[in-house]
C-alpha cells in the first residue's frame, strides 16, 4: 500500500522518527489498515481460515488501551470508489498475490496477509459494541483521514505509507511502531500514554533536504497505487544502475537519487517542467507520463472533509461536497453507506464496474468456492441494475484471476420493487425476496432464535448448491460450531458471570488439540458456506434488514469445526458433545429440523434425535435443581449429581437408540 519500499527507508533513517508518548488526543484511524495488523498480531490459525472471536478479543484490548490513555479514536473505513480506475491494476495484482497465497495456505505453508471473509464485518460489530465511532467512507479514504486529522489538529495511526506524503500538522503514528500492547498504565491516571514513534513532513524535509512542496512529486515519481511510470514505459533514467544491487539496496540508492535530483528545485511545477530530464520516453509520448503523474499528485491533496458532520450530528455527507460520479447513489443510500450497513461494493455495480471477488483458502483442483453463492449476487445485482444487465466479476480460475460475464436477475417478490425506494418497501416484500432467493420458507425457520435465522436460511441453501454436495458430518460439525458461538456469545454478554457450561468445556478441549493439517475437502465445502453468509449478508443489508444480522465472530471458528468433522467421521455423536446441557441440544435439533425438507427431498439418512435424551436429562435436571442452588450448602452432593446425570443420561440414550432400531 502507498509507496513502495518507502517505510524501509524512513525506518533506516532513524532522525526521522521521533520517540514520542501518545496520551490525551483525538486520533484518526485507517480502519482497514489496523484491522488487517491486528488480525495478523493476534496469532490467529490461518489455515482453517476463520478464528474470528480471537481476533475481536484483539481488538477489543486494543481500544481498551488507547481509552486508558485517555485517547478518543475515530475510525475511517475505506469505501475504495475510484472512478478513474487509476488503482484497477493494483487491486487485480493484489487480488492475485492472494489466490497464490490461499493456494500455500491449502498446501500447509506459512503465510500471512490472507484475511477470512467476514473479517471486516466482524471489526465494525465490534466497534459497535464499544461504541468506538467510526464511518465508511463512500471513496477513497486516505485524503478523508487526513482532512479530518488536519481539521481537528490531532494525528493520524495507520501503516499505510502514502502518509508520509500528506502535510498533516500533528504528525503520522505508524502502527508498526505503536506499542499498544506496552501501554504505561496506572489506573485512571492523565499520565498514562502509549510509547510510540511520531513522524512529521517538517522532519522528512529537513533530513533529505527537500522542499515539503515536492513530496508528492517524489512520490508520484517513485511510484504508488495510482501511477507506475516504468510499468507505463517511462524508465526513470538513473534506474539501469541499479540492477545488480539487492532489492533492499536497489531501493535506499533510488530514493536517494531521486531525493537528491529533486532537491535543486523549489515548487513542484518546476519539477515537473523537467521531469522529461529524469524520465525516458521514446516512442512514448511524454504527456501521458505528465498526466500520470499529475493524477498521483493530486491523490495526495488535502480535500475539505466531508465526515466531520457525520462524526458530530450523525448526518449523511453533504451531498454537493461528492464527486459527481457518486450522483448514481440514491439519497437514501448516503447515509447506511456511511454508517457501514450497506455493502461500500454496491456503488462499483451502480458505475458498471468490475468486481473483484474475495479469496479464500480453499481446493484450487476445484471451481471457486465463490460460485455456489453466485446466484445469491445475481439477486443483489439485480436489485441494483434492474433485471438481464450484465457485471463483470473476477474470481480464480484454477490458481489464475479471469473475468466473465455475470447476468442480473430478479426473484418474482421483487417485480415491482425500486431502488430509489427500496428502504420504504413492505417488510413482508423484502423478507419474501430474501427468502425466495435462497429457496427457504418462513415455516423452516420457526422455532429457531431471530438472530440465528439468517445463517440457518444459508446453511439450508449451501446444503442445495454446494459441490461436491456436503456429506452429514460436515453439516453436523457446522451447526455444532452454532451452538458453541451462541454460546459464547451467551457468557459475553454476561461477561462471564455464568457458570461456563459443559459443552463449552468439552469443544474448548478440541480446540486446544494440535491443529491437524487442514482436509482440502473440508475446506473447500466451508469455504462454500462462508462466501454463501457474506453475500447473505450483503443481501439482507441491501433489502435493509428484513432478518436480524448476527453477530459474525460467533457464526465460525475454523479450528472447531475441523476438529469436529474428524471426531463425527471416527463415530462420535453430537449427543455426547452435548449432554448435560438441555437447552444448546434443543438449539442444535431445531436447526437440524430446519433442513428436514432438503433431507427429505435428497433422501438422506434419518437426521439426529435429541427428543426423548433431552427430556430424560431435563427430569434429571429438575430433581438436583435444590443442590445446585444452595449457593455452597450441601455442595458435596454436587459432584455426585453430575455422575448421575451422566449416567442416567447415557442409559436412556442407549435405550432410545435400541427402541429405534
Amino acid at each position: 500500500m502507498g509507496v513502495l519500499g518507502l517505510t524501509s527507508f524512513i525506518g533506516d533513517h532513524g532522525a526521522i522518527l521521533t520517540d514520542y508518548r501518545f496520551r490525551n488526543s483525538k486520533v484518526v484511524i485507517d480502519g482497514c489498515n489496523i484491522y488487517h495488523s491486528l488480525y495478523l498480531t493476534s496469532c490467529v490459525d490461518q489455515q482453517h481460515a476463520g478464528d474470528y472471536d480471537v481476533f475481536e478479543d484483539q481488538v477489543c484490548k486494543f481500544f481498551k488501551a488507547l481509552r486508558d490513555c485517555g485517547i478518543e479514536p475515530y475510525v475511517i473505513i475505506d469505501g475504495g470508489s475510484d472512478f478513474s480506475d487509476k488503482k484497477f491494476e493494483t487491486l487485480r495484482q493484489r487480488a492475485q498475490s492472494r489466490i497464490n497465497q490461499a493456494k500455500n495456505l491449502s498446501m500447509g505453508l506459512r503465510e500471512r496477509g490472507l484475511l477470512p471473509v467476514f473479517i471486516k464485518q466482524v471489526f465494525k460489530q465490534v466497534l459497535s459494541s464499544l461504541k468506538v465511532p467510526f464511518a465508511h467512507c463512500i471513496f477513497e479514504a486516505d485524503q478523508e483521514i487526513a482532512s479530518l486529522a488536519q481539521r481537528w489538529k490531532c494525528p493520524v495511526l495507520s501503516n499505510d505509507s502514502d502518509f508520509y506524503i500528506f502535510a498533516i500538522q500533528a504528525g503520522f503514528l505508524p502502527m508498526s511502531h505503536f506499542q499498544w500492547q506496552n501501554a504505561s498504565v496506572q489506573g485512571w491516571s492523565p499520565q498514562n500514554y502509549i510509547p510510540c514513534k511520531r513522524y512529521t513532513t517538517t522532519s522528512f524535509c529537513r533530513q533529505v533536504n527537500i522542499n515539503r512542496q515536492l513530496l508528492p512529486v517524489f512520490a508520484a515519481i517513485a511510484g504508488n497505487d495510482y501511477v507506475n511510470l516504468v510499468k507505463m514505459g517511462f524508465p526513470i533514467k538513473f534506474e539501469d544502475s541499479l540492477s545488480m544491487e539487492s532489492n533492499w539496496k536497489r531501493g535506499v540508492v533510488f530514493f536517494n537519487k531521486l531525493l537528491k535530483w529533486l532537491a535543486s528545485f523549489q515548487e513542484k511545477q518546476e519539477a515537473l517542467d523537467n521531469v522529461h530530464l529524469l524520465i525516458g520516453h521514446g516512442e512514448n509520448n511524454m504527456d501521458a507520463a505528465l498526466q500520470a503523474l499529475s493524477r498521483g499528485i493530486e491523490t495526495y491533496q488535502i480535500q475539505p472533509e466531508s465526515l466531520e458532520c457525520f462524526f458530530n450530528d450523525g448526518e449523511a455527507p453533504d451531498a454537493g461536497l461528492l464527486p459527481n460520479h457518486l450522483s448514481v447513489l440514491p439519497d437514501w443510500t448516503l447515509l447506511p453507506l456511511t454508517k457501514g450497513t450497506l455493502p461500500p461494493y454496491m456503488i462499483y455495480i451502480l458505475q458498471r464496474r468490475p468486481v473483484i471477488q474475495g479469496i479464500q483458502v480453499e481446493d484450487h483442483s476445484l471451481p471457486s468456492g465463490n460460485n455456489t453463492s453466485r446466484p445469491i449476487r445475481q439477486v443483489f445485482y439485480g436489485l441494483l441494475l434492474g433485471e438481464g444487465r450484465e457485471v463483470e466479476e473476477y474470481d480464480r480460475e484454477e490458481t489464475n484471476l479471469t473475468s466473465s460475464k455475470v447476468n442480473a436477475i430478479l426473484p418474482s417478490a421483487a417485480q415491482q420493487l425500486q431502488l430509489d425506494t427500496l428502504d420504504q418497501a413492505p417488510h413482508l416484500v423484502r423478507l419474501e425476496v430474501f427468502l425466495e432467493t435462497v429457496g427457504v420458507s418462513q415455516s423452516t425457520l420457526n422455532g429457531l432464535p431471530l438472530h440465528l435465522g439468517l445463517p440457518v436460511a444459508v446453511t439450508y441453501y449451501w446444503l442445495r448448491h454446494a459441490h461436491p454436495r456436503p456429506d452429514h458430518p460436515l453439516l453436523q460439525a457446522l451447526l455444532l460450531g452454532l451452538v458453541y458461538g451462541e454460546l459464547c456469545r451467551q457468557r459475553k454478554s454476561q461477561r462471564g458471570f455464568i457458570e461456563e457450561r459443559p459443552v463449552l468445556e468439552r469443544m474448548r478441549g478440541l480446540i486446544q488439540r494440535r491443529a491437524m493439517s487442514p482436509d482440502l475437502g473440508v475446506v473447500h465445502a466451508y469455504s462454500q458456506w462462508k462466501r454463501c453468509m457474506r453475500d447473505c449478508l450483503d443481501l439482507n443489508q441491501l433489502l435493509c434488514f428484513p432478518l436480524p444480522e448476527p453477530q459474525c465472530a460467533w457464526l465460525y471458528k475454523g479450528t472447531l469445526v475441523h476438529q469436529l468433522v474428524g471426531q463425527l467421521r471416527r463415530g462420535v455423536t453430537p449427543d455426547s458433545l452435548l449432554m448435560e446441557d438441555p437447552s444448546s441440544g434443543q438449539l442444535y435439533k431445531a436447526m437440524l429440523d430446519a433442513m428436514r425438507p432438503y433431507s427429505t427431498s435428497r433422501k438422506l439418512r434419518p437426521l439426529d434425535n435429541l427428543t426423548a435424551p433431552l427430556q430424560i436429562l431435563s427430569l434429571e435436571d429438575e430433581e438436583f435443581d435444590d443442590d445446585d442452588d444452595d449457593d455452597g450448602v450441601g455442595c458435596t452432593e454436587v459432584p455426585m449429581s453430575r455422575h448421575k446425570r451422566k449416567e442416567r443420561f447415557n442409559k436412556a440414550l442407549l435405550s432410545y437408540r435400541y427402541r429405534d432400531h
